[in-house]
């Protein structure tokens, strides 16, 4: 049978669309696979990177989000130069990603440093059509406002802790009726009561109490405001007898109750009210920390409070220690190891066996608490009084072993410093002369080179956070925190995040603050924890001012920066109540006296010449006290007069001791603060606690 012949059919075109369809595949499979192999074996931009690495980014990297990122970075390096800035940017606002509004605002910016008005009114009007509800958007509806209503209405409600709607709040046209002055003032009570022209707001709108339309919650807020600020009487006369929430109640009993004698006592009565209306409340348990808070508080005072309330604070638990002879001592400490009033306790009770030679007394107490439910300065401060007591029972194996493994497994700082001292080592430098000076002289690298070292990622938990602080542009990355935490409860590891923001804004009296605060809160930190607080601890303002000071005084460049950092927080507009000022908090006559003239408070704040001033009163008082490091920082707070007064052999014999019987409290911490900070800053290159302990 013959085969059947079948049609040919030809199979040339489809094998080409095929063969054409599969390499496009391939062509895009391959790009997509490439780009990821390049990005995965790139390093990121970071702010630590040399400028001339970032710039080869920018210029040769095939990864267009890596170009924005190098882009970026350079212009925040750039901002002596808005020109440069604007060609650096340009064409960086592309796609969806919310970088890509960052990158708009900073076109819009640098437009209008060089007087682009119109450039700048384009990239503010885009960025607020593509990304409406982003974080930079309420600039450009700052920028965008002029008299359009609408336009600010949507900053106040849409976005309203960040610093552009607080900026619009304060601002008050001149023909501003009753309406807008109250509106205003109730915004920045509420989200901003801080912020520059904030409180003059809030105190004019309080004080028009003749019936301007003020409701009882309004009021009560305006009040609140007025005490966070520390205006007490200013607080209640904005009250007018209205009821009292326990929010604005403890708010405004702690204001009074930190007040003149007569506020004390009005503030006193406010809080034992608020704990007596509302005992489980958490503002009644807060209430109750602040009577207890005394070194003596108030027996009638803690009577008063409702018996509820009583059982279940420690703060209450604490000082009826205190109160009783600290009888029961070790059964509170037992009860509440994890609350911050017994870790006080702990080391008050401690304290008082050590000052009285009772080394076993100091050592059960010490030990009642297992130092890994203390935060790091505390445990540092038990684990070195626990090997000190072994060493004076004449157990001194035991108590190198204990000092060996804390200096292992904390950061430096005093008690660090003085364990290492007692293992035979922890010498310090020469502090004046000519070796300080050539020591100082060693340290050239300018601020950002040192910004630049220390820099680490921020691991905020906002990825896009993340990403501005690793690209250097620091004001954005805070700008964007704040609006995003606006109702936040605190906790430690946002005060670290926060501290570590402002540091990067140059708020330096607030980051330090936030993070001594987290630091005294944060139980066993990871590694990566713990070693961002150190670092941040100890930053290095001014580092010009400070080294030419140095330098020329012959004082050692670390101690200067540890005596700032006490002072001032590295804040040179700051003044104290008692009229010292500047970054190393000088008293005026001692100012006028290191100058050979007097000098009015503006030329104190100038940070240069209250840096040389500071250094040279420094240099006489070691010169005064033979290079005694105690002596000279506790006569820096305290005068030399008074600190001359406490020596004793024990200085020589016992430091530590003899610190603790300094009559001065403030003093006491004083001393001890800013010789941990000089060991801080003498260890730069510490780089976390040895891995292969655990504590």
């Amino acid at each position: 049978m013959a085969a059947v012949q079948r049609p040919c059919v030809s199979a040339g075109p489809t094998r080409g669309l095929l063969l054409l369809g599969g390499t496009s595949i391939l062509t895009v499979m391959a790009i997509v696979g490439g780009q990821r192999l390049l990005r995965q074996r790139h390093v990121p931009v970071t702010a630590r990177m040399e400028s001339a690495k970032v710039w080869a980014r920018y210029r040769w990297s095939i990864d267009p989000l890596q170009r924005r990122e190098a882009a970026l970075l350079l212009a925040s390096r750039s901002e002596d130069s808005p020109e440069r800035q604007r060609r650096l940017l340009a064409g960086q606002g592309w796609g969806p990603a919310p970088l890509a509004a960052v990158a708009l605002k900073q076109q819009a910016l640098a437009a209008q440093r060089v007087g682009q008005s119109a450039e700048a009114e384009q990239r503010w009007q885009s960025l607020l059509g593509r990304f409406p509800t982003s974080a930079a958007s309420a600039d450009a509806r700052y920028y965008l406002k002029g008299n359009d209503a609408q336009l600010k209405q949507q900053l106040l409600s849409q976005q309203p802790a960040h610093p552009a709607t607080l900026a619009a709040a304060a601002e008050l046209p001149d023909d501003a009726n009753q309406d807008t002055l109250q509106a205003n003032a109730l915004h920045l009570a509420r989200w901003g009561p801080r912020w520059p022209g904030a409180s003059s707001l809030i105190r004019r709108t309080c004080g028009d109490i003749t019936g301007t339309g003020l409701s009882q919650e309004q009021r009560l807020n305006l009040a609140s405001a007025l005490a966070e600020l520390g205006d007490g009487t200013a607080s209640e006369l904005c009250l007018q007898g209205t009821p009292l929430q326990p929010p604005q109640a403890l708010i405004i009993g702690r204001t009074l109750w930190r007040g003149t004698p007569a506020q004390k006592r009005r503030g006193e009565a406010m809080l034992v009210q608020l704990a007596n209306a509302h005992p489980q409340s958490e503002e009644a348990l807060r209430a109750a920390a602040l009577l207890s808070e005394p070194l003596r508080p108030k027996q009638a005072l803690l009577d008063a409070l409702p018996q509820q309330l009583q059982e279940r604070s420690a703060d209450v638990a604490a000082a009826r220690v205190r109160l009783n002879g600290n009888r029961n001592g070790l059964e509170v400490l037992k009860r509440w190891p994890d609350h911050p009033a017994i870790w006080q306790l702990q080391w008050d009770l401690a304290r008082s066996a050590l000052l009285e030679g009772q080394w076993n007394q100091a050592l059960s107490v010490l030990n009642t608490i297992p130092g890994n439910k203390l935060p790091d300065p505390l445990a540092a401060r038990q684990q070195f009084w626990i090997g000190f007591s072994l060493a004076k029972l004449g157990r001194q194996e035991q108590a190198e072993r204990v000092w060996d493994a804390l200096v292992k497994a904390y950061p430096p700082g005093y008690y660090t410093w003085r364990a290492e001292a007692r293992l035979g080592g922890g010498d310090l430098p020469a502090l004046h002369g000519e070796a300080a000076a050539t020591a100082t002289r060693t340290i050239t690298a300018p601020n950002d080179a040192w910004e630049r070292q220390g820099w680490s990622p921020l691991n905020s938990g906002n990825r896009l956070v993340d990403q501005l602080w690793r690209l250097g542009l620091r004001q954005e990355a805070w700008d964007t925190w704040r609006s995003s935490q606006a109702t936040a409860k605190p906790s430690p590891q946002s005060q670290l995040i926060e501290g570590r923001l402002r540091l990067g804004v140059q708020d330096y009296w607030t980051g330090l603050s936030r993070l001594w605060r987290a630091n005294l809160r944060l139980v066993s930190p990871d590694d990566d924890t713990q070693l961002q607080l150190h670092q941040s601890q100890h930053p290095r303002p001014l580092l010009p001012e400070f080294s030419s000071a140095a330098q020329q005084e012959a004082v050692r460049l670390e101690l200067l920066l540890a005596i700032a950092r006490q002072e001032s927080r590295f804040s040179p507009g700051v003044q104290s109540p008692v009229g010292a000022v500047g970054l190393l908090q000088l008293m005026p006559a001692t100012a006028a006296e290191m100058a050979g003239a007097p000098l009015s408070d503006a030329e104190l704040k100038q940070p240069g010449r209250n840096a040389t001033l500071g250094a040279r009163y420094l240099a006489w008082l070691l010169e005064e006290w033979q290079g005694n490091p105690w002596l000279t920082a506790a006569s820096y707070n305290a005068g030399p007069g008074a600190a001359g007064s406490w020596w004793t052999e024990e200085l020589a014999q016992d430091p530590e001791l003899w610190v603790e019987r300094i009559p001065y409290p403030e003093t006491r911490l004083y001393t001890k603060k800013v010789l941990g900070n000089l060991w801080a800053y003498l260890k730069p290159d510490w780089e976390g606690r040895d891995r292969s302990r655990s504590r």
